[in-house]
């Protein structure tokens, strides 16, 4: 049985980019200067998983069944942004050159990690992109391998359809993630997409 120390730095380890002596650090750190810090992160991480889940259109995560931007009524309705991440839908909205609404795939097409189009959510797209009020689909996936191959398997199951696909243009730099981004870079992609 392992001891409530050596618990939580493996929980620790959970985390993308965390190894074991990062999570060493950070559980001591924890332990020796901030109680009050890790009470708040075990009752923050306690309410998220109790009350966050997945919006009915978007898929990001919200604590109602339709979150606040799919529900406004200032967005543009029939231009959908396709993302792969929460973070993507944040930089977007944070580079405020985008008003339309979003879906967030929560991954992209990796077949050597095991990730197929039915474990980013495709068919959740697909009925929302075919819900006849969206005229055009952004395909706003990273410019990594994953992120082209999803965008180009996405841009082939709407090729048949009365959509305007287009991409992000490469103002975003190849092998670039966009919550890496900065704003201004952001928002020149979106300017220029392009049809697929």
């Amino acid at each position: 049985m392992k001891s409530p120390l050596e618990e939580l730095i493996e929980s620790l380890r959970c985390l993308p980019g965390i190894g074991p002596k990062s999570a060493q650090r950070m559980a001591y750190h924890l332990l020796q200067h901030d109680h009050a810090g890790a009470s708040r992160l075990a009752a923050a991480l306690n309410r998220s998983i109790e009350k966050l889940r997945h919006c009915g259109k978007c898929n990001s995560f919200t604590e109602e069944e339709i979150c606040g931007l799919c529900r406004s009524s200032s967005r543009d309705h029939s231009v959908l942004c396709v993302v792969e991440m929460p973070q993507d839908l944040l930089m977007m909205e944070q580079a405020q050159c985008y008003s339309g609404l979003y879906f967030v795939l929560m991954g992209r097409i990796s077949p050597l990690d095991g990730i197929g189009p039915r474990e980013i959510h495709l068919d959740r797209f697909l009925k929302r992109a075919r819900d006849g009020v969206v005229k055009e689909v952004i395909l706003a996936t990273n410019f990594t391998v994953e992120g082209e191959a999803t965008a180009h398997y996405i841009g082939e199951l709407l090729k048949e359809s009365d959509i305007r696909i287009s991409r992000i243009a490469r103002g975003v730099p190849v092998g670039g993630e966009l919550e890496h981004v900065d704003s201004g870079t952001l928002a020149q992609a979106v300017f220029e997409r392009r049809q697929v």
